[in-house]
């Protein structure tokens, strides 16, 4: 949170927002959609939405037309936080947990996080029609950084944000870590590159000033669920939900759909915590003694259930727009309707998940075979 509020801080996401001119409404779902999709990999879900909405109102004076902007990139930055180790809190959860490993998560859920971002995108290019109209500039915004100090922490950030999963795949220190040496990193490059520039401008780039914008309430309330969450494994409910599941619906496709069409009501961390208690990772030993192992192989590290997990959590929340962060962050940010998101979104968003899905399906059988 931090390192992404220092590179707003000092402009270096007006770097990208520059570089798009276009007024083409489908042109520019297209440029939003896979520019939203990459960074959410990167920056993570919530803050890649709350910058890409803040981006939006320099693009798109009228609310109509940036409410579906704003929706569709919802949609995108769910869909691009899935399959990255560090896109969302859910897939954080199972990489920190050993669920998944970093290149297993980027090579086998890309594909199927594309399809569910891509297919609504195709729809709405035959929907869509016309122009958007640009707002009249104000004269309000300034420039207090140059375009190449903006250039560099904006790369230097990303940088640091990447190098997490590298750094704990060399060294096998905790990702916290790999995040707080990028951080700083960062602090020190601020610090000598602003040595000399006035105590306002000081105030506004500092890092030391920055950290007082974390919004510290969402880590309190990630860490309330995970102890709730815990206190239900310890008390044996988890395994017993496991049981239901695995006796009612027997498969895992379908278990982890109905997990992601829950996470559109039900916030998806919970749910990611609640799978990870109900079925252990499952160990080679584990496999020897099974009395069906073939079934117990999808538990295993890297295994489909996870990665499922991953892909379904991930993009299952934006059927509703309360069913992620990034959505409530929109609906927040711009007062978007519920009713006008079920009614115009939702029904996209359904099957961009159902298509991912297929999608991993076939990868699966593709593996299987070969």
């Amino acid at each position: 949170m931090t390192i992404v509020e220092t590179i707003d801080q000092h402009q270096g996401f007006k770097v990208i927002t520059d570089k798009i001119t276009t007024t083409s409404k489908v042109k520019l779902l297209w440029i939003l959609g896979f520019l939203t999709f990459f960074m959410s990999a990167a920056l993570d879900n919530l803050t890649t939405t709350i910058v890409m909405v803040a981006l939006l109102r320099k693009l798109i004076s009228d609310k109509p037309t940036r409410w579906f902007f704003a929706s569709m990139i919802v949609v995108a930055a769910n869909a691009g936080g899935a399959w990255s180790p560090i896109g969302d809190v859910t897939t954080i959860m199972l990489w920190i947990g050993g669920q998944v490993t970093t290149g297993a998560i980027i090579t086998r859920v890309i594909i199927p996080s594309l399809v569910s971002m891509t297919v609504p995108l195709i729809i709405l290019s035959f929907i869509l029609k016309g122009h958007v109209a640009r707002p009249e500039p104000d004269g309000s915004d300034q420039d207090y950084t140059s375009y190449r100090e903006r250039l560099f922490i904006l790369i230097l950030g990303i940088a640091c944000l990447i190098n997490v999963p590298i750094f704990k795949t060399i060294t096998h220190l905790p990702p916290y870590l790999g995040m707080m040496f990028g951080l700083g990193v960062l602090w020190l490059t601020t610090e000598i590159m602003h040595r000399r520039k006035s105590s306002e401008i000081k105030k506004k780039v500092s890092i030391f000033h920055i950290v007082k914008k974390v919004d510290t309430p969402t880590i309190f309330f990630f860490l309330g669920i995970l102890l709730a969450v815990a206190s239900l494994q310890s008390a044996g409910q988890l395994s017993l939900l496991a049981g239901w599941l695995d006796e009612k619906l027997g498969s895992i496709y379908l278990i982890n759909l109905a997990i992601g069409a829950l996470s559109a009501i039900v916030d998806n961390v919970p749910l990611v915590a609640g799978a990870m208690g109900m079925y252990p990772i499952a160990s080679p030993e584990m496999l020897q003694m099974a009395a069906d192992p073939e079934y117990l192989s999808f538990f295993v590290q890297d295994g489909l259930f996870w990665e499922f997990l991953a892909y379904c959590a991930g993009t299952g929340g934006s059927m509703l727009i309360i069913g992620s962060a990034a959505g409530v962050a929109a609906m927040g940010l711009e007062r978007i309707d519920f009713i006008w998101y079920m009614k115009k979104i939702s029904w996209l968003a359904i099957i961009g998940y159902l298509a991912g899905a297929g999608a991993y399906w076939l990868q699966a059988q593709i593996w299987v075979v070969h």
